[in-house]
């Protein structure tokens, strides 16, 4: 199995741009004529004696050869730089120069510093005064400003680092502070460097989020996770923090593939074993879990130490090795990487860094140094190389699988092995996606392998509804996904999941049935399906199936040959003609999705008392019988009569968008106590709502925009207690029902372009809210009790300025106000009171108002505080 440690990466390549070489453990930078026959080659001697590879100038250079240019190499290729302070240092520009190299080696390279203060106060160094403080002078007079300034914060920065400070120490002290000296050098070189990507494409990027997270200058004991779905670079990244952050501690472990070592005999106790050994720099046995535990918590709890658990997928295997966080030393950091974000909420963690995906710029760098070892793809290849990453999906594994594979075809190859991929995808980077489908339950694969193959940019409400219908259980298996980093719930509720991870649930689907395509549990190429069904093959086994024919050219099959599937729960079909009986059809189906549904009415013998989500939308129906919970019958020009609503009580979203030909709604709509959205959008010859559709206590969205032919609604709107959203836009509306001040939880409303507003002013439609057919005495209604409306949209309404009531400012709530294409010459006087209004739409006023206008939203609105005003596009 391929290892996710060098995910950016996949072989080494001297002609990588990024590989970098260590020539030296340490480099030293002195003063020579202070220290080089005294402590400094003391020093050399000492370090050459212990086995470590030492730079030293007047060893190493040859005659004749740059100085300058070799020390400048030196320094970059040196792991460690120790850099000896004496009282002469600072007079020389050479040492000066060397110093300013190693502190940007340091800040660019992850070098480490160790500063030696010999004979000198570390502060006359940072501060350049006393000893340090006479040469300067001199040097402003010599050099250009911009140099001593370079000099003089190398010197401070230098200063602040840790170190020795080695003031009035005799001979014989002199000896033992070198030996501790050489004695921490080899402890720190000891911690080798871990190896992580010879092309660190974004690395960079993220390894610094990271660092954020770690922030290593805290004492408490911080927890950080690396979260993601496989084949992301989690261990790269985590490599790369432990390699940066190391040295800052008293140790530290990094101990990789805890989800593998946690399954071999013993895998827990070899894994205290290495972190003990690792941190305290000896072999150490514990024998048991339990011993282990004592151990770790009586030998750290006083040393500030970071730890790396990598690829971690239980509870158990974080407790063998840091279960309490007061185990650990003040200043500890413990990184974990996983693919289950519940994991990390169950260990309380907060700082947690979710990868992200390579965006296509990095994309095609790291597929180019892999397929062509440069950073961009040659001439005859950028176009096929982009539709390769295109397929990867920012996925730096399958990008650095994909450029190895190609590398040296021709772009004919190139073409034929991505049409390939499109049904076999790369095993290398399915076996590391498939070690989280492994990971589940068995219901919780069932509901993978039905969004995989069906659901994908489905919403999620609706998929859990119909999972719940399979006995599925959906909102929580679905979570679980969401949690294990195999799917993805974006902004607008729709179910994501990256491609490589539905090519895998489809190919698991093909593997369980050994590529018979009759045997497969679920079925969604069309030529398979087509084959399936033409030929009337279908199997017992087959539970969901898909198939797309275009709306220009209808498919025929037999109902005979789904009658065959008798497990069927799944069925999405689009522009497909099924001739035949449908009373043997299978009483399991869940959900029917049937674009461009042929027939003029459901026929009554095709049994659908299990159907939890039946959608038809652009159908031919002219009439409905009775449905599950969710109907759609979206842009079904010819219906003309909704269905018996009471045969369907549990009804939760009834969408109706586009029927033209709908006249009225069956009064039986006052049923469905259960439903939750109801859209008749464009529903051009709608002209009326029946009363009692305001018992819809449940209704939460009430579209009827563009419904041109609709003058009223329900009086009694206050009985739809739970609605939060009314658009009636492009209505013949002449007056809003007064109840709806009693709608508290109401917060979009949308009355813009309302035909029927035509010299009619909202003002006198919210004097009728109170009097009634009376003209009003005292002041207009007031929007006392619209408390949670945070957008009211009354543009394209013919309104003047005294329609608005003056208590506005009663609309706590509101940030968005569209006031665009009426009368007004000033906004109303309320409005200043409007703490949380954002936006305000006032484009398009009449020629009369502009001047007026403009100079209420942009200089008389300071009232308002912090909150900022500008002019919102329309929509």
């Amino acid at each position: 199995m391929l290892s996710t440690s060098s995910l950016f990466s996949i072989t080494s390549s001297s002609s990588s741009p990024f590989k970098r070489q260590w020539n030296y453990d340490v480099f030293l930078s002195f003063r020579g004529e202070d220290t080089r026959k005294n402590f400094t080659g003391h020093l050399f001697g000492a370090l050459i004696q212990a086995g470590i590879n030492t730079f030293i100038d007047d060893w190493e250079l040859h005659r004749g050869e740059d100085i300058s240019t070799e020390l400048l190499k030196a320094i970059e290729t040196s792991r460690i730089a120790i850099i000896i302070f004496s009282k002469n240092y600072g007079d020389s520009r050479w040492c000066l120069d060397e110093l300013v190299h190693i502190m940007k080696c340091r800040k660019e390279m992850g070098q480490h510093v160790l500063p030696i203060f010999y004979d000198v106060d570390p502060s006359h160094v940072r501060k350049q005064n006393g000893c340090f403080g006479k040469a300067f002078p001199q040097h402003q007079l010599r050099f250009a400003p911009e140099k001593v300034c370079k000099w003089r914060e190398a010197l401070t920065e230098a200063a602040n680092l840790s170190g020795w400070d080695l003031q009035n120490v005799s001979n014989g002290h002199e000896a033992a502070l070198i030996q501790r000296i050489v004695e921490e050098l080899i402890n720190k070189l000891r911690k080798t460097y871990l190896s992580t990507t010879n092309y660190p494409v974004g690395l960079e990027t993220r390894m610094n989020k990271v660092n954020l997270l770690l922030d290593v200058g805290g004492n408490d004991v911080v927890v950080i996770g690396i979260c993601g779905m496989g084949g992301l670079g989690k261990t790269t990244i985590a490599k790369a923090v432990y390699n940066e952050n190391f040295h800052c501690f008293q140790g530290s472990s990094f101990l990789s593939n805890i989800r593998e070592s946690s399954r071999e005999p013993s895998g827990q106790v070899h894994l205290q074993e290495q972190l003990l050994s690792d941190i305290l720099l000896k072999k150490v046995k514990v024998g048991s879990i339990d011993r282990g535990i004592k151990i770790i918590e009586e030998r750290l709890c006083q040393k500030k130490v970071l730890i790396v658990l990598d690829d971690v997928d239980q509870m158990d295997q974080i407790y063998a090795v840091a279960g309490k966080r007061n185990w650990l030393g003040p200043g500890s950091r413990i990184i974990i990487t996983t693919r289950d974000r519940h994991l990390l909420n169950k260990l309380q963690v907060e700082k947690v860094y979710m990868v992200e995906n390579l965006n296509e710029e990095e994309s095609l760098q790291l597929f180019s140094w892999h397929a062509f070892k440069s950073s961009y793809p040659e001439n005859d290849y950028v176009q096929i190389s982009k539709d390769v990453i295109s397929y990867a999906g920012g996925l730096p594994l399958a990008l650095k699988v994909l450029g190895s594979f190609l590398l040296d075809k021709s772009p004919s190859e190139w073409r034929c092995e991505l049409k390939k991929l499109q049904k076999f995808p790369p095993n290398q980077v399915q076996e590391i996606l498939r070690l989280s489908f492994d990971a589940l339950e068995c219901n919780e694969k069932e509901i993978f392998l039905d969004i995989a193959c069906f659901f994908v940019g489905k919403e999620r409400e609706y998929v859990a509804k119909i999972l719940d219908g399979c006995q599925l259980f959906g909102e929580i298996g679905m979570r679980v996904l969401v949690d294990k980093c195999l799917l993805v719930i974006d902004a607008s509720s729709k179910l994501q999941m990256h491609g490589l991870i539905r090519d895998m649930g489809r190919e698991i689907v093909y593997e369980s049935a050994q590529r018979e395509v009759a045997k497969c549990s679920r079925l969604w190429l069309n030529e398979d399906v087509y084959d399936v069904l033409d030929m009337e093959m279908g199997t017992d086994a087959i539970e969901g199936l898909s198939f797309h024919s275009s709306s220009s050219k209808e498919t025929h099959f037999r109902i005979e040959a789904l009658a065959k599937l008798t497990r069927l729960r799944l069925l999405n079909l689009r522009y497909v003609h099924v001739s035949g009986c449908y009373k043997n059809f299978t009483k399991k189906l869940r959900w029917l999705c049937w674009r461009g549904f042929p027939l003029r009415c459901i026929p009554r013998e095709f049994n659908q008392e299990n159907l939890v989500a039946l959608d038809l939308r652009y159908s031919n129906l002219k009439k409905v019988w009775d449905e599950g919970k969710f109907l759609n019958l979206s842009h079904s020009h010819s219906l003309c009569k909704t269905p018996d609503f009471s045969k369907i009580p549990n009804l939760q979203r009834l969408l109706l968008k586009d029927c033209t030909s709908l006249v009225g709604i069956s009064e039986t709509i006052g049923h469905l106590q259960n439903l939750q959205l109801l859209n008749m959008e464009g529903c051009t010859n709608l002209k009326g709502i029946p009363e009692n559709s305001s018992k819809l206590m449940c209704l939460q969205v009430f579209i009827l925009s563009g419904c041109a032919k609709l003058d009223k609604l329900p009086k009694n709107l206050e009985e739809m207690v739970s609605l939060t959203e009314l658009k009636l836009d492009g209505t013949a509306i002449k007056q809003v029902p007064p109840s709806i001040v009693h709608l508290k939880n109401l917060k979009n409303l949308s009355l813009a372009d309302c035909r029927g507003s035509s010299n009619t002013t909202l003002y006198s439609l919210v004097q009728s809210w109170v009097w009634g057919n009376r003209s009003p005495r005292l002041l207009p209604t007031s929007f006392i009790g619209l408390n949670s409306l945070t957008s009211l949209n009354i543009s394209c309404c013919n309104l003047s300025d005294d329609v608005i009531p003056s208590d506005i400012g009663s609309l706590s709530s509101l940030h968005y106000l569209n006031l665009s294409n009426n009368k007004f010459s000033r906004l109303p006087s309320g409005i200043s009171s409007l703490s949380r209004l954002q936006y305000i739409h006032k484009s398009s006023v009449t020629p009369r108002a502009t001047k007026r206008f403009e100079s209420f939203v942009f200089f008389s609105l300071p009232s308002l505080g912090s909150h900022t005003m500008r002019e919102y596009e329309p929509l």
